[in-house]
């Protein structure tokens, strides 16, 4: 099993189909606020399930280069269950304080991306 390709083929899958909801279902029943946090949600939800796809690629293909270290893969994911999920959960429970949980999803975002740029300048 491939945990990143796993991990990013179901966040992908999750982020169109919450998307498409989003879209249809809620456009009408959420304020225009709430509906732009809820795409902010999408958007980062679907940009960093590319990125978990792409580890899961490189991973795969670790024959011709070091597969990327399992924690770099797991700061994107939580970052998506943190960031993306507090504010899909904000949108449509108005429920404030879970705007606190979401710089932790950003900063697993960060800690990723730093990741992935300190395998890149190791070589």
């Amino acid at each position: 099993m491939n945990p990143a390709l796993t991990l990013g083929s179901a966040a992908g899958f999750l982020a169109v189909a919450l998307g498409a909801f989003g879209a249809h279902a809620l456009k009408g029943r959420l304020d225009p606020s709430a509906l732009a946090i809820y795409q902010t949600a999408v958007q980062y939800h679907l940009i960093h399930a590319l990125v978990l796809t792409a580890l899961g690629v490189w991973s795969a293909a670790r024959a011709q280069a070091p597969a990327p270290p399992h924690w770099i893969t797991g700061s994107f994911a939580a970052g998506i269950l943190l960031f993306s999920g507090s504010l899909y959960l904000l949108a449509v429970t108005g429920a404030r304080w879970l705007g606190a949980i979401t710089p932790l999803g950003g900063i697993c975002f960060l800690v990723g991306w730093a990741g992935l740029l300190w395998v890149g300048l190791k070589g």
